[in-house]
C-alpha cells in the first residue's frame, strides 16, 4: 500500500549525484569530472577536494567541455560533465550529437536544475524539452531518479555502464522515500499494485504521483504507481502487464508531455494495447520565475491535477 512508504528525509537530488560521483572517485580511478564554471552547483567541491587531478574546470564553454570529454573516453577514462540541464542539452546538442551519439562515446552527460523546479530563475534556465532531445538520439540512455538515494544509485550506476549516458536531476529539497531499495538501469520499480489504473512517473513527479495514488486509494481506487526511472531503454513489459491489468493510465513528468514519458508510455500502448492515457507536464510552453512549488501548480503538476487524470482515465475506459 502506498500509505506504508516511509520518508527518511529531504535533500536535493544534486546533493544525490555528487555524493555518487564522490564515492566513484574513491573506487574508479579512471572516473573523471568536467564541469561549466557550475562546480558548487553541481556538488562537486568534496570530489575536488578528493581527486583535484581528476577535475576539469571548462569554464563557460560547454561545448568544449563535451568535446573533452569525448576525447577522454579514448584514453580509457570515463568522463561525467556537469552543468544545468539547460546547457547540458539545448546548448551542445550538435556536439552531444556528432562527438558522443554518434561514435557511442563512453560519456556521463549529468545535468541539474532540470524542469520547472528550478524555480526563480525562470524560463531562460528552466528546460521542459531535454528528455526528447536526448532520448531521440540513437544509442543514447536517458535515466531521471525520483529522489536522493535514486539518484546517488543511478550515479553510480552508470560508471559501470558501457556507453553515453543523460542523468537527469534536480535543485529543490525533496522527500527522500527509495533508501534502500534496489535500483537497476532500465527496470521500472512498482510502489504499489492495483487494477483500476496506472500512474507512470519519473523524477520528482514520483513523489507527486505516490500523493495522489495515497487520495485515490481512500476514495478506493485500486492505483498502481510506477517509477519509470530509465526513459531509455525503456522498461517496456512493465508498462505492459500495467496496463493489461488497469486498462487505463496517467503519465506524470517535469517535462513538455511533447517528446517525454508520456509520447514513450503511448508508444509502447499504441502498439501493443491500445489504451487511455492522460498526460500531466507542461503543454508546449515555457516556464517562469517562481518557487518550485508555485510553478508546479501553475502548471497543473500538482497532487490534485493527477488524481483528476486518474479519474478522467478511468471513465474513459469505462
Amino acid at each position: 500500500m502506498l500509505k506504508d512508504i516511509q520518508v527518511t528525509g529531504k535533500k536535493d537530488t544534486r546533493s544525490g549525484f555528487g555524493d555518487g560521483i564522490t564515492e566513484l572517485g574513491r573506487t574508479n580511478k579512471n572516473v573523471v569530472a568536467l564541469t561549466a564554471d557550475l562546480a558548487g552547483s553541481l556538488k562537486l567541491n568534496q570530489f575536488i577536494k578528493e581527486n583535484p587531478d581528476r577535475f576539469i574546470q571548462c569554464g563557460i564553454a560547454e561545448a568544449n567541455m563535451i568535446g573533452i570529454a569525448a576525447g577522454l573516453t579514448i584514453g580509457g577514462k570515463i568522463p561525467f560533465t556537469t552543468t544545468f540541464a539547460n546547457f547540458s542539452t539545448g546548448r551542445v546538442y550538435d556536439q552531444i550529437r556528432q562527438s558522443v551519439a554518434y561514435s557511442g562515446k563512453n560519456v556521463k552527460i549529468c545535468a541539474s536544475h532540470a524542469g520547472l523546479t528550478l524555480g526563480e530563475d525562470g524560463a531562460t534556465h528552466q528546460i521542459l524539452e531535454d528528455i526528447g532531445m536526448m532520448k531521440m538520439l540513437p544509442g543514447m540512455m536517458v535515466v531521471v531518479p525520483c529522489d536522493y538515494a535514486q539518484t546517488k544509485a543511478a550515479t553510480l550506476a552508470i560508471a559501470d555502464y558501457e556507453g553515453p549516458v543523460y542523468l537527469r536531476f534536480g535543485r529543490p529539497v525533496w522527500p527522500i522515500f527509495t533508501e534502500g531499495l534496489p535500483f537497476e538501469l532500465g527496470k521500472a520499480q512498482v510502489f504499489s499494485e492495483g487494477k483500476d489504473v496506472s500512474i507512470f512517473a519519473c523524477g520528482h513527479m514520483v513523489w507527486n504521483a505516490i500523493e495522489a495514488g495515497r487520495i485515490l486509494e481512500e476514495k478506493g481506487i485500486s492505483v498502481e504507481v510506477i517509477n519509470i526511472h530509465t526513459i531509455k531503454p525503456l522498461d517496456t513489459e512493465a508498462i505492459l502487464k500495467s496496463i493489461t491489468k488497469t486498462r487505463c493510465a496517467v503519465t506524470v513528468e517535469e517535462h513538455n508531455v511533447l517528446g517525454g514519458l508520456g509520447d514513450s508510455v503511448a508508444q509502447v500502448a499504441a502498439r501493443h494495447l491500445p489504451t487511455p492515457i492522460e498526460y500531466i507536464g507542461t503543454n508546449d510552453t515555457f516556464g517562469e520565475s517562481g518557487t518550485p512549488m508555485q510553478l508546479l501548480e501553475k502548471y497543473g503538476l500538482g497532487t490534485d491535477k493527477i488524481v483528476e487524470a486518474a479519474e478522467k482515465a478511468i471513465k474513459r475506459k469505462s
